[in-house]
């Protein structure tokens, strides 16, 4: 097995940390190698907030996943999320000095790039910049300017922005655990990848990531990422509920949740108890499954509710806005039994429980397609694209400097570092007769690619 071949997705949660191997098969599927799994002991609401544990966790987990897919682990693709992640929508353009020139790769460039410069509150910084749509000279609802001929662009964006410092936290610790880091994701969105259509991202959906520590929201309509939120609220503070309502100790809670627990307190008789050993011989504790349906109701209408009011304010309502698709529930959270039903009653949507088997070869056994590991699935397609991306980068690099050979390939490397640094376009260096080649996007780096680069060069100077 080429090493090559391998892609690793890290998913740092509030409860676990998973590792997953995968590699794409000849038909185009994901097959699952290997899966790791370790206690997040330094993890709050998604965020790092011990650096020794959550390096040993990673570590436990990286192990695991070694172990159970005899495969070397050397780089990951890990996930963002926590609850200092938010979202905001922003409109910017560009005039042209030229409108007779068509529109080209370059003056999006400079669009997003304006985009990037927004000033933001201290201590944060812009991850994702998505264009929703453009305008030329006034005409709306383009969705691709490129080849166009115009004055003024124009572009509504979905800007995408995090705590730096929880970020290179994150960093730190992969760093810290012996591996490299091939690239940062927003959780939402490998999420999404891994357990939505392309027919569902069309018509319009809502993804609902339920964790740990976190809810993740992402809404999608037209094919393309409309809304994001993180709402600091999880399954941990369900088991909380129980712990408190129930007095009893955390872990007795969490099996009572995972085992007896139900959204839907209707359907529980009241003759129905379970009986829960005592602490250091005193009497066994006798609960009620209605009491403790009502205690698990009572905090996922809550979750839901908040849930539902960032799709108002995205403008579900709105005819044109509307998500005909619906809802669809992932992460540990979407196991509760009776959850479907909960959020169809408050939110008057279509709802399914997301499995990530959407891109999973056929024969993924039952653990690997569970909710659970949507994000990890998501993270491991995601690192799969960007492998894919860079050889086909390193190709057309290649094609290009055999019909180029006089110009020698570190001049061509020093151009393109001048320029990123600057902050500028990656342009090719070679005139005029690679201008036309400038289509296939050789060389060229979305905002948050040229972001991560900057993010990695920072990690490598702190060691």
């Amino acid at each position: 097995m080429e090493e090559k071949d391998i892609a690793v997705g890290l998913d740092i949660g509030t409860t676990k940390i998973v590792a997953m191997i995968g590699r794409q098969n000849e038909y185009g599927k994901v097959e699952i190698l290997g899966i790791g799994k370790s206690k997040s002991l330094g993890v709050h609401r998604g965020v790092v907030n011990n650096i020794t544990q959550t390096i040993q966790s990673i570590q436990q987990a990286v192990q695991e996943a070694e172990a159970d897919s005899g495969v070397k682990i050397e780089d990951v693709v890990v996930g963002i999320a926590g609850q200092h992640i938010r979202s905001l929508q922003h409109s910017d353009y560009i005039t042209r000095n030229n409108s007779d020139e068509v529109i080209s790769d370059k003056d999006i460039d400079i669009l997003c790039n304006q985009v990037h410069k927004l000033v933001m509150l201290p201590g944060e910084e812009i991850i994702h910049v998505l264009p929703q749509e453009y305008k030329v000279d006034g005409q709306a609802e383009i969705t691709e300017p490129i080849g166009m001929y115009g004055g003024r662009l124009e572009a509504n964006f979905h800007v995408v922005v995090g705590q730096i410092s929880s970020i290179r936290n994150i960093g730190r610790c992969v760093k810290s655990s012996g591996l490299e880091l091939a690239g940062v994701t927003l959780e939402p969105l490998a999420s999404a990848n891994a357990v939505l259509s392309q027919e569902e991202k069309e018509a319009g959906v809502a993804l609902i990531d339920i964790g740990g520590g976190t809810t993740d929201l992402a809404i999608f309509k037209d094919g393309i990422i409309r809304h994001t939120a993180v709402i600091p609220f999880g399954g941990n503070v369900i088991t909380e509920d129980i712990k408190e309502g129930c007095s009893i100790i955390e872990k007795q809670a969490e099996l009572l949740k995972v085992k007896f627990g139900s959204a839907w307190p209707g359907e529980n008789k009241d003759n129905e108890i379970v009986s829960i050993p005592g602490l250091r011989g005193r009497e066994p504790k006798e609960i009620t499954l209605k009491n403790l349906s009502k205690v698990i109701h009572f905090r996922v209408v809550e979750i839901i509710e908040q849930v539902y009011l960032e799709i108002k304010n995205y403008g579900h309502e709105e005819q044109k806005k509307k998500l005909i698709a619906g809802i669809v529930i992932t992460g540990g959270g979407a196991q509760l039994k009776h959850l479907k039903q909960l959020v169809e009653y408050i939110t008057g949507m279509d709802t399914r429980i997301g499995y990530p088997n959407e891109h999973l070869a056929g024969n993924s056994d039952e653990e690997t397609t569970s909710p659970i590991y949507a994000t990890a699935v998501g993270l491991v397609l995601n690192s799969i694209e960007k492998s894919k991306k860079r050889e086909e980068e390193k190709k057309e690099r290649e094609a290009l400097e055999a019909e180029q050979p006089q110009t020698p390939l570190v001049e061509e490397e020093e151009v393109s570092t001048e320029v990123e640094q600057e902050h500028d376009l990656v342009e090719d260096p070679h005139a005029p007769e690679q201008e036309e080649k400038k289509e296939s996007n050789v060389g060229r780096k979305n905002i948050f690619e040229k972001w991560f680069d900057n993010f990695k060069d920072f990690l490598d100077n702190a060691e």
